[in-house]
């Protein structure tokens, strides 16, 4: 199972990530996102169990993380998402 997670703080690691949610069950990968132009994180990432994914989502949707609610839920596939044009 393939976890979005939201309103990291931008000091959040993915060592960090990967110790919280293992608390739940077996954690497969983790990745923070971060601009491509500048390399500072962007404050969400992905999580993706191989078990525990739901128990960890009940568990950590509004977490509070170094004073910041995380916002986990199961992540969309990308072509579910709607598309965004750039300029």
């Amino acid at each position: 199972m393939k976890l979005y997670v939201g309103n990291l703080p931008f000091s959040a690691t993915e060592e960090a990530l990967r110790e919280l949610f293992a608390k739940h069950g077996s954690v497969e990968s983790v990745n923070l996102i971060t601009d491509r132009d500048t390399g500072q994180p962007r404050g969400f990432g992905f999580v993706e169990m191989g078990d525990g994914g739901q128990e960890a989502m009940n568990a950590l949707n509004g977490y509070e993380m170094e004073g910041r609610s995380l916002k986990v839920n199961e992540a969309r596939k990308r072509e579910d998402r709607p598309r965004r044009d750039r300029y």
